[in-house]
């Protein structure tokens, strides 16, 4: 799992929607059939950015990636690092643990039922509910199953290649890229000469556009 965690471990919503969007898929208006859901969604989605952005400030203060070399760091920095780092998974688990009961209860969180960034925020959630597999699972194949105007097709990309990989295969749209051989990579992918075409249609940017703002993301260098 340490490469799919590194990868979107640290996402930060690009994609998301706006708090007070209620288009649908289409661009259409719609009103969300369960505005608590969706606030309850949005809450917790701020709580999972809030303890990333928190850790990858610490990062670029100290001049580091994710995946620094503790022995490199004093005791006050190793300290900080701990800290930061540890709230992460746990904010995952709890955030997994809930919405596991709300999928059971109501099924996925549809654009219609909690709004376009209500959805979003879902995602999000169960994007880092990688100590789950099955759940992630779960959740891929119940979006699967919706009309195309109820999530996003970026959304759904993005979940694919986190199942696909952390299932031992490979990707299919280039979303998860990893440290590998000193550079910043994607992770395998299913049809690499077809990435591209792929990623359009889930209304991504070309592989080569996306990889560069990975890596000035994380790593503050769109060349390594």
């Amino acid at each position: 799992m340490k490469k799919i965690a590194f990868t979107t471990l640290f996402l930060l919503g690009v994609w998301l929607a706006s708090a007070d969007d209620f288009s649908d898929a289409t661009g259409s208006q719609v009103t969300p059939a369960d505005p608590a859901l969706r606030k309850e969604l949005l809450q917790r989605m701020d709580s999972d950015q809030r303890v990333r952005k928190a850790a990858m400030s610490w990062c670029k203060q100290h001049n580091t990636t994710i995946d620094v070399d503790k022995n490199r760091l004093s005791a006050k920095e190793n300290s900080e690092y701990e800290n930061l780092f540890a709230a992460v998974p746990k904010i995952d688990e709890e955030n997994t643990r809930w919405l596991k009961q709300i999928v059971e209860q109501r099924g996925w969180p549809t654009i219609s039922m909690v709004g376009s960034d209500g959805a979003s925020a879902a995602w999000l959630l169960v994007q880092h509910a990688d100590a789950d597999i099955k759940f992630q699972r779960k959740c891929l194949d119940l979006m699967a199953a919706l009309p195309k105007n109820e999530l996003s097709q970026t959304h759904f990309a993005y979940l694919t290649d986190r199942v696909l990989l952390a299932e031992g295969k490979k990707q299919i749209y280039g979303t998860q890229f990893d440290w590998i051989e000193g550079k910043f990579q994607p992770l395998p992918l299913e049809d690499e000469a077809n990435v591209d075409k792929l990623r359009a249609d889930a209304g991504l940017p070309p592989l080569a556009e996306y990889a560069k703002e990975m890596r000035e993301l994380y790593i503050g260098d769109s060349k390594k």
